[in-house]
């Protein structure tokens, strides 16, 4: 958009779910932008939710309608969009009726289904569970709805991806140290954090995107007084052998009018979360609490037959939710809307700051932050992001890929071209270009990770350490053992060093 080769009309911070999202947005609106990201990217809150694309069923209770509303439009166009690392999942709400009355959940079912347009899930219905079913004896009754699962972090590798080749530059493990204005431009100082290499840019608008980080972001690195503080929430979840073999995830309810998810994950396990505690600190420094642990457990074994110790977890995580600040109240009841903060203008470069927002409404929130900043680039694109696939998710359903994928490749072993549907969809077939067995896939690490999949996501989707791989890329982190990921490791500083 700028003639000066040399500026850059955009610049954001903050490499989570909000900042790729405006980065893609921005960047296919014709925008000159570049986002950087301290950490890996989606290494904080980003990756670490409830892995849901949903309304927010209980933000009715506190009569955020819009939210909701917005929400539930928001689903059904990210269903289509990535229909490889998300997709539909029906929930089951156990009733017990001095929690709350049938008539106000039948209620709140019925605003959830006609709220916004639904094509692609099912609406609700009540349903009795079987004496023979997971639940315990007294719980008889109760509902279903339908919601959506997403594996958040790659939402974010790929929204960065999709924003890489609309012309974006991803600048990961690169922090933002100092930015001045200048009159008409920010000059904005990044550092790489593994080699200390400085280097500042010059740019027409500063987007502050940083999550947990986006009111101390001002302090650290401008002379500017923070407009808004969030308010930060620990939120946490376990994961543990899985508690029941149905398709179906459980939303529970529980006396402190917090309610609680067991989601089916990665086949094998149970996905249980979350908790709600005002945080201060390192947001990259959370972590559960025994008192936390103790919380789901108990929960989870009010309501189902089979009964959890917290030596049952086999991996734990905590993100903390950068919610708006309203000064009062319980964690739980912080908004999840978001809002933006512009500062500058006509006379002097443009700053905006991203305060609060949730993982469903991320592309709305992008959306809306990009129509803003284009307020100050007359010539830009409209938004496009509304019907866009992101990469590798250009296809209809996953069995229809997974069927394509048996004919192109039958050496490959179902269990892993399942995982590869769910992983990269279409754009496996760029980590297979070269395999015509499973030789050719190079050196197994263990769990059905080869170096023809390492390779690929150190050259395409920015994974520089072993924890990029195995818990933000995918999920292997589950399944290898410690000398697997020492190997892995070594693999990688290997390929890194020859690079």
């Amino acid at each position: 958009m700028t003639a000066d080769n040399n500026i850059y009309d955009l610049i954001v911070v903050g490499g989570g779910v909000n900042g790729t999202g405006i980065a893609m947005d921005a960047a296919g609106r014709g925008l000159k932008t570049i986002l950087c990201e301290m950490n890996d990217l989606a290494s904080a809150t980003s990756s670490n939710s409830s892995k849901l694309i949903h309304g927010g069923l209980r933000y009715l209770e506190h009569y955020e309608f819009k939210l909701v509303r917005q929400a539930l439009a928001e689903r059904e166009s990210l269903l289509r969009n990535a229909p490889h690392i998300m997709w539909p999942m029906r929930f089951r709400l156990p009733h017990q009726s001095h929690l709350r009355p049938a008539w106000m959940i039948r209620t709140g079912l019925f605003l959830y289904d006609h709220l916004a347009k639904r094509e692609l899930l099912k609406g609700s219905k009540s349903i009795r569970f079987a004496p023979d079913g997971p639940m315990v004896s007294d719980i008889t009754k109760g509902f279903e709805y339908s919601d959506g699962w997403v594996d958040d972090a790659r939402l974010v590798v790929l929204t960065a991806k999709a924003a890489e080749e609309k012309g974006a530059q991803i600048k990961t493990r690169t922090k933002c140290v100092k930015a001045e204005r200048t009159d008409k431009l920010w000059h904005v100082t990044l550092a790489d954090t593994q080699t200390g290499e400085k280097k500042t840019y010059q740019c027409r608008a500063l987007i502050n995107a940083s999550g947990p980080w986006v009111s101390r972001l001002f302090s650290d690195t401008m002379t500017i007084t923070a407009p808004k503080q969030i308010r930060m929430v620990k939120g946490s979840h376990i994961v543990v052998p899985k508690i029941h073999d149905e398709p179906e995830a459980y939303i529970l309810q529980n006396a402190d009018n917090r309610i609680i998810f067991v989601i089916p994950y990665e086949d094998d396990f149970s996905l249980i979360g979350t908790t709600d505690v005002d945080y201060e600190g390192d947001p990259k420094k959370a972590v559960i609490s025994p008192e936390e642990t103790e919380y789901l457990v108990g929960i989870v074994n009010d309501h189902f037959k089979h009964k959890l110790t917290p030596d049952d977890v086999v991996w734990s995580y905590s993100g903390v939710r950068p919610l708006m600040d309203d000064e009062f109240g319980d964690a739980q009841k912080a908004s999840r809307d978001y809002t933006f903060e512009v500062d500058g203008g006509k006379k002097e470069a443009p700053l905006i700051s991203v305060f609060g927002g949730k993982i469903t409404t991320y592309r709305k929130l992008a959306e809306a932050a990009t129509d803003r900043i284009c307020d100050f680039f007359p010539n830009a694109g409209p938004g496009w992001t509304k019907h866009a696939a992101l990469p590798g998710g250009d296809f209809t359903d996953q069995p229809t890929l997974l069927a394509e994928f048996k004919v192109e490749y039958p050496w490959l072993p179902e269990s892993l071209a399942r995982r590869y549907v769910r992983t990269y969809g279409t754009r496996t077939r760029t980590l297979l270009k070269d395999c015509q067995s499973m030789k050719d896939m190079g050196h197994h690490f263990g769990a059905n990770l080869y170096a023809s999949e390492v390779s690929y996501l150190m050259k395409h989707e920015w994974a520089q350490e072993a924890e990029d791989v195995v818990w933000r890329r995918t999920k292997l982190g589950l399944r290898l053992k410690d000398d697997d990921l020492a190997g892995l490791q070594n693999y990688m500083d290997k390929i890194r060093a020859a690079a």
